[in-house]
């Protein structure tokens, strides 16, 4: 359904022959019992699951991540007591890239590996409609909504394209990205035989005989119950003494991340969502995966293994016990949350999921000119990158 936001009232948008439809920025420090409860149960409801926007995974991330309270956490709601109908932190930038270009965007941290809002399934198209809107009215948005990580051709996405062409504009792709999924009706020993080829199967299974000749090798897997705070502290340890943690990007090289990853899987197991595996030796840890499973897919969150075993490829062997997930009825597939061209995911899963990054102009004359503008210059720069890439071949 399609719907024409009127003008703002108390941030109320009132639609054109519909009941008020109420936006509201929310402290995520400060939420009610009764809009945690909403929050938790849209998650239940998304036309798209996605983790990353769920309370227990945004709620702590706005609060360790964002200190400089950039990001405002937008409500959409049925009336002001009815269902919630969808949830996205917004923030405004002053740079879009290289250019300095006011506009809005999509809040997410860069281990947030979906952009996707949570939004009640059947609502996509009028969740569009009015928070673009609101962002109208509002006198700190300019230019464009930016929106990155959607799920191509997915339903919030074709909802974005109909919503921005009814406000008479044009949800324009800026950028795509395809990554590894896991996603099949083979069972995961099919799976396995299908995907990896022949000579690396036998590779495989030599490299975990001989590491079982260093020791008791065993998988584990997090049990519902279970106390988490064990498998966080391995995990932390195992991926800081890899190359994350020489290169300062791990997520205990960093008090904030080291604070928000413990917070927010200890919210995972609370909701059920969470996944844990280890591949041990002699009882340590030497591979661990970090998952989140929100049916009807699963997300690849984190991996870590031990470099003193590489040569046994104990990473990989993890990601071939993780294919039971094929057995799971909830899961009808995983996003391997991983860049494109992973040496170890892409060699093991074969379906691919494409990502784009879209801009929607907002509704102002100076804003829809901005936009134009925006484009024109994309434009040029890409004929200009493809100019030099052909000159550059031999």
């Amino acid at each position: 359904m399609t719907v024409h936001p009127a003008f703002p009232v108390d941030g109320t948008l009132v639609p054109a022959g519909a009941s008020p439809v109420t936006v509201r920025v929310a402290d995520p420090l400060a939420l009610s019992s009764d809009f945690a409860a909403a929050w938790d149960a849209l998650a239940a409801e998304a036309s798209e699951p996605n983790p990353f926007a769920e309370r227990w995974c945004l709620q702590s991330a706005l609060h360790l991540l964002d200190p400089d309270r950039q990001a405002r956490l937008v409500i959409v709601r049925d009336g002001h007591a009815g269902p919630v109908i969808g949830v996205m932190p917004l923030a405004a930038a002053t740079r879009y890239g290289r250019l300095p270009l006011r506009h809005v965007a999509g809040w997410a941290h860069p281990n947030h590996f979906h952009g996707a809002p949570l939004v009640r399934a059947g609502c996509e198209t009028l969740f569009w409609s009015i928070l673009l809107g609101w962002c109208d009215a509002a006198p700190w948005a300019h230019t464009l909504l930016h929106l990155p990580r959607l799920t191509e051709e997915g339903p919030l996405h074709r909802a974005l394209v109909e919503a921005a062409r009814t406000r008479g504009g044009e949800a324009v792709t800026v950028h795509r990205e395809e990554r590894a999924l896991l996603k099949s009706n083979l069972s995961p020993e099919a799976y396995w035989d299908a995907a990896v080829r022949a000579k690396k199967r036998k590779e495989l299974r030599r490299q975990a005989s001989r590491l079982a000749e260093l020791g008791a090798l065993a998988f584990r897997r997090w049990q519902e119950g279970e106390e988490v705070d064990p498998w966080l502290d391995a995990f932390l340890e195992l991926e800081a003494r890899g190359w994350k943690g020489r290169a300062g990007s791990a997520l205990a090289s960093h008090a904030d991340t080291q604070a928000w990853f413990r917070a927010m899987l200890t919210g995972a197991a609370a909701a059920g969502r969470l996944d844990l595996r280890a591949l041990d030796l002699d009882g340590r840890p030497i591979a661990m995966l970090v998952s989140f499973l929100s049916p009807p897919g699963g997300f690849s969150f984190k991996t870590a293994f031990d470099e003193d075993y590489s040569r046994f490829s104990p990473g990989v062997l993890l990601q071939q016990a993780n294919l039971d997930l094929l057995n799971d009825p909830r899961i009808a597939w995983v996003d391997s949350c991983a860049a494109p061209g992973h040496p170890m995911i892409d060699s093991v899963w074969r379906e691919r999921r494409r990502l784009v990054w879209v801009n929607v102009p907002l509704g102002g004359r100076a804003d829809r000119m901005r936009f134009a503008a925006l484009r024109q210059v994309e434009t040029l720069w890409r004929r200009w990158k493809r100019s030099a890439e052909i000159q550059d071949q031999p």
